[in-house]
């Protein structure tokens, strides 16, 4: 059902010449990396290399990948923009395409006249579909381009809601096409409307309001045990995709001019082992936002997003809160 293009895959090693190839994949595809290098040794004479290190996104491609292999293959999402292009690397997207028109007609009944459609990468090629049955539907439908880290119409990265903001002010609700709860999150913490999640395997559709209001309920708690903390603990990521070292140097201007202690660590793998030794009263997260929005109960201290960090140390109000987007 989701599709690796082998054939897409064996055309473009041949034609680059590689000797040797890395493979990344993130968790939930690693069961396929045996599979592949099977197939890349056997159809091409490469040399396949699997990455084993945790992939959570495009944000973590493996820019050390010469170090092994002359190319990378990237499996499981989409290239981001604003990160460059790198001709020895190819994304493969693992799209699937199941037919979802009734599943899409069923839903369109709970939805208001002028709806948003987003989707992760691996179904942004049924927004089409999505978008002909609902306007079928007597539907007005609305497609967000977002910024130079999306790289699809529609897209929506688990930190990167900006193509269901290029569209809110239009879209009364949005349809998401996609699987379980992290990226759609990320569109309903970024916007004011109702999300629908349809999942394009099943068919089910679910609004994701209690899952967000029980997340945002535990923020403000985190937020509120932070009022008093005089040492902030700014953790940078080394990552190519996720280093904000500017908003770091900006967060620790704003911290120091309100009295506060800082302290910057770079990492990484951002894990509660990492973070045991140093004894600051909180920790800030510069890296993904979701770190700190999903697993924060993780975590010895509290552990916050820069606008979080902000509230807390008086530099924002309660009602200036935001979600924390790269």
């Amino acid at each position: 059902m989701f599709d690796l293009e082998t054939g897409r895959i064996n055309d473009w090693i041949r034609d680059g010449g590689f000797d040797s190839v890395a493979l990344q994949f993130p968790e939930g595809l690693k069961l396929r990396a045996l599979e592949m290098s099977d197939f890349i040794s056997n159809n091409t004479g490469a040399k396949a290399v699997i990455l084993g290190h945790p992939c959570y996104g495009a944000c973590d491609v493996f820019s050390d990948y010469r170090r092994y292999a002359t190319a990378l293959i990237h499996f499981g999402h989409s290239p981001i923009p604003s990160l460059g292009k790198d001709e020895n690397v190819l994304f493969i997207e693992v799209k699937a395409s199941p037919d979802i028109a009734d599943a899409v007609r069923r839903a369109a009944s709970t939805l208001p006249r002028k709806v948003g459609i987003l989707a992760t990468v691996q179904y942004v090629g049924l927004i089409g579909d999505a978008r002909k049955i609902l306007e079928e539907e007597g539907k007005t439908v609305h497609v967000g381009i977002g910024d130079p880290r999306i790289f699809h119409p529609g897209q929506v990265l688990g930190c990167n809601f900006s193509a269901a903001s290029a569209v809110e002010g239009e879209a009364e609700a949005f349809l998401f096409l996609g699987e379980g709860d992290f990226h759609p999150l990320a569109a309903a913490f970024g916007s004011d409307k109702k999300v629908i999640v349809l999942n394009p395997m099943t068919g089910e559709a679910r609004s994701v309001d209690d899952i967000r209001d029980r997340l945002l309920r535990r923020r403000f708690a985190a937020i509120e045990s932070s009022k008093n903390a005089e040492r902030f603990l700014i953790i940078v990521c080394g990552k190519v995709g996720q280093n904000r070292s500017s908003a770091a140097d900006d967060l620790t201007e704003k911290l120091t001019e309100r009295g506060k202690k800082t302290y910057r660590v770079v990492l990484d793998e951002i894990t509660p082992d990492a973070l045991l030794h140093y004894d600051a009263d909180v920790y800030v997260s510069t890296a993904c936002p979701r770190i700190a929005m999903d697993d924060s109960a993780r975590y010895k201290r509290p552990m916050l997003t820069i606008p979080e960090a902000e509230i807390a140390a008086g530099i924002r109000a309660w009602d200036e809160y935001e979600f924390d987007s790269i």
